[in-house]
């Protein structure tokens, strides 16, 4: 497998499920600000121009995080990430889309792009202030997820691998006081091995 990402970007959530689960694999970093993304080999083999991009031993490719983490964990039941309860599979899935649809997508897009909600550079601090309010209120609907005695609550799933990157964004570069939960749970992953693997492969220091 072959894993093109871009450091500290929502790739890092996939890395970090690679490193975790212990297959082999390969990484090719994407400069997104200097427009790789766009060169049209990259385009050739993900025609959305986005990371994380997983390209599988047979050559196929796959683009979408939250089918991305799913094949990842169900091609490696030995890790424990993929649930044997159906609805814990269901739950860990609804988990992911939201950190991916909601904490990102409306959250974090606010807060590191102001520019594409707003064009005049006076309304993007208002901008960001609304999307640091959404990723408040997403981080809470998270907490009652991850809550103890929860399905998400007593074990990693593929999940983790959304919250291992919203939580880094949260905590590491806005540097958002979080729910003690989610705190507990990042504390968890980010101490991991598999984190500080990713963390020196993306030259990250914390």
């Amino acid at each position: 497998m072959k894993l093109y990402f871009a450091p500290s970007a929502c790739s890092i959530g996939i890395h970090y499920l690679l490193e975790r689960i212990g297959k082999p694999f390969e990484r090719q970093k994407i400069d997104l600000r200097a427009g790789e993304n766009r060169q049209p080999w990259f385009l050739d083999l993900n025609p959305k121009a986005k990371v994380p991009t997983l390209q599988r031993d047979d050559g196929s490719v796959l683009t979408e995080f939250p089918v991305i983490a799913q094949y990842l964990a169900a091609s490696a039941p030995e890790s424990g990430l993929y649930p044997s309860d159906p609805e814990v599979q269901l739950r860990a899935s609804e988990l992911s889309d939201y950190c991916v649809a909601t904490i990102h997508m409306q959250g974090f897009s606010r807060i590191f792009r102001p520019m594409k909600f707003v064009a005049d550079p006076s309304g993007h601090e208002a901008v960001q202030a609304q999307g640091r309010e959404i990723v408040r209120d997403g981080l809470q609907i998270v907490e009652q997820s991850i809550a103890p005695g929860k399905a998400l609550g007593d074990a990693e799933t593929f999940a983790d691998a959304a919250l291992f990157y919203v939580l880094f964004w949260a905590v590491d570069r806005v540097k958002l006081d979080v729910p003690d939960h989610c705190a507990a749970r990042y504390r968890a992953m980010r101490s991991s091995p598999a984190a500080a693997r990713v963390f020196e492969a993306e030259g990250i220091s914390l």
